[in-house]
């Protein structure tokens, strides 16, 4: 029999041992493409944004829990659960269906640090993290114009409002 080239094609009619029993070799190549390229994705314990997986944390992606050097370095402290708790407590003093700016959980938190005039800006960045972090635990949603985003991706002003679920 000539010989194909060795290219997918050659494969088409061989049959190949897989875990689900024998199969061609286009529909086991055909598997292997649509299989996921890593096992999952995850939240930063600090951020919020999605850590994607990578092959350098092939053997160490359950102990993986914070997208970037910076925010290993930051931790969560105080100002943080603060922020998190003054957005449920905003929140809980609305309408079911209300929404919040980050801007209001900062402040209130500004307010109770003794923070003066325009220093509660210092804590937007971080009230968007509790944010975020609210959303995987699947307490809020955030939004903007009306329609819920991906917080990891969410670019400009948004809006936090209680989870319908």
């Amino acid at each position: 029999m000539p010989r194909e080239g060795f290219g997918a094609a050659s494969l088409d009619g061989v049959a190949l041992r897989t875990p689900q029993g024998w199969a061609s070799a286009s529909a086991a190549r055909d598997d292997w493409r649509m299989a996921p390229k890593h096992p999952s994705e995850k939240p930063c314990v600090v951020c919020g944004r999605t850590i994607t997986w990578r092959k350098a944390w092939e053997r160490d992606w359950d102990q993986v829990k914070y997208c970037s050097k910076g925010c290993r370095g930051a931790g969560l402290g105080a100002a943080d659960m603060a922020l998190e708790a003054s957005i449920i407590h905003l929140l809980d003093g609305r309408a079911r269906s209300a929404t919040i700016c980050p801007s209001e959980a900062a402040r209130a938190v500004a307010a109770d640090q003794g923070l003066v005039d325009e220093q509660w800006r210092t804590l937007m960045e971080p009230a968007r993290a509790a944010a975020r972090r609210l959303v995987n635990q699947g307490q809020v949603v955030i939004t903007q114009k009306g329609q819920v985003v991906d917080p990891s991706r969410a670019k400009g002003p948004i809006r936090i409002r209680r989870d319908h679920r």
